[in-house]
């Protein structure tokens, strides 16, 4: 009997000390394992890395979107320099619709472009600012002036550029609502036709 109180003791202490010992060697095998590094280096990083890809996705996005607006501008406002506009008596929509149908794909042409044309006596005092208020909103005072023969005409193409990402206070917004004024402009005289 004594026999076996000793063997139940024996297994009681070695069943503590192996759990112990398990726990002990957990935490040393933990600290010295490596295997998990590379997850939790990429965890780390992650997060700043995305936000930068996303970042320069949109300023990409942002810069293409301005250089098409660039090349609508300048085909559209050829047909005012040479005439064409005036002889084919062009309104606002369809000197519009004839920009629209330079853009395709990017933009919401028929919700979102503002088209300004303006006649002006000189170079010197044509207006090339921003047309934002003081809250940023876009301001709407905008028309269509083609002109005559020989007038200095101005055409403008504006668009509000949706801003998703920012990154640590790199905003390309410039309006209320978290948006950005994409603009061209075609200065020129129109031709003798």
């Amino acid at each position: 009997m004594i026999h076996a109180i000793r063997a139940a003791l024996a297994v009681q202490t070695s069943g503590l000390s192996r759990a112990k010992f398990f726990r002990v060697g957990t935490v040393r095998r933990f600290g010295r394992a490596k295997d998990g590094a590379a997850a939790v280096e990429f965890a780390i990083v992650a997060a700043p890395f995305l936000a930068l890809m996303f970042a320069i996705m949109e300023t990409a996005l942002i810069f293409f979107a301005s250089q098409t607006l660039e090349t609508a501008v300048a085909d559209s406002a050829r047909l005012i320099m040479t005439g064409q506009a005036q002889t084919q008596n062009y309104d606002a929509t369809a000197f519009k619709t004839q920009v629209c149908n330079r853009i395709k794909g990017l933009f919401d042409c028929a919700g979102g472009l503002q088209v300004d044309v303006k006649k002006y006596s000189a170079f010197g005092s044509v207006d090339n600012s921003k047309p934002l208020d003081a809250n940023g909103n876009l301001k709407t005072d905008f028309g269509y002036q083609p002109g005559g023969p020989g007038d200095i005409v101005v055409v403008r193409l504006m668009y509000q550029f949706p801003v998703y990402a920012s990154l640590l206070g790199f905003n390309l917004s410039d309006m209320a609502g978290g948006k950005r004024l994409v603009m061209a402009t075609a200065a020129f005289r129109n031709e003798p036709y």
